[in-house]
Formats: C-alpha cells, sequence, structure tokens
C-alpha cells in the first residue's frame, strides 16, 4: 500500500471544490453512491480508472477509523 500520500484533496479549482480522490477529479461521494447502490469496487474502478485501487481502500480504511473513533 502506498503510504504517506493525500487520499482526497478539495481545490476550489476542482470540481468546485467539491472532495475528489487526490490527482484526479472523481468525487469520492461517487464511491459511495457506487456501494450503497450494491456495486463493487471493481465496477468503480472500471468506470474510473484515474482512481487507483490503493486509494479507494485507503479512504474505506480512513473512514472507518474515523468512525470507531468517534464512537470509541
Amino acid at each position: 500500500m502506498i503510504k504517506n500520500f493525500s487520499i482526497i484533496s478539495a481545490s476550489p479549482e476542482i470540481m468546485g471544490g467539491t472532495p475528489v480522490f487526490a490527482g484526479t477529479r472523481v468525487p469520492v461521494q461517487t464511491l459511495l453512491d457506487y456501494l450503497k447502490a450494491g456495486e463493487s469496487i471493481d465496477d468503480f474502478l472500471d468506470g474510473f480508472p484515474t482512481v487507483t485501487r490503493e486509494q479507494v481502500i485507503a479512504f474505506l480504511e480512513e473512514a472507518g477509523k474515523q468512525l470507531v473513533s468517534m464512537v470509541a
């Protein structure tokens, strides 16, 4: 897994400040929408080849950690 990289970024110049996967123009919300609709990570990656599997896994791991720390 890639270490020491930004998972997401937000800039007014890219997608109007919408949080996107770093180095892409793909909104993080798009991944969440795919997963909510029952699609797989592979389906998402097929549709958005600029996002890497490592970015998706890192995002999901970090989101999980954040949620657990909120209730722990």
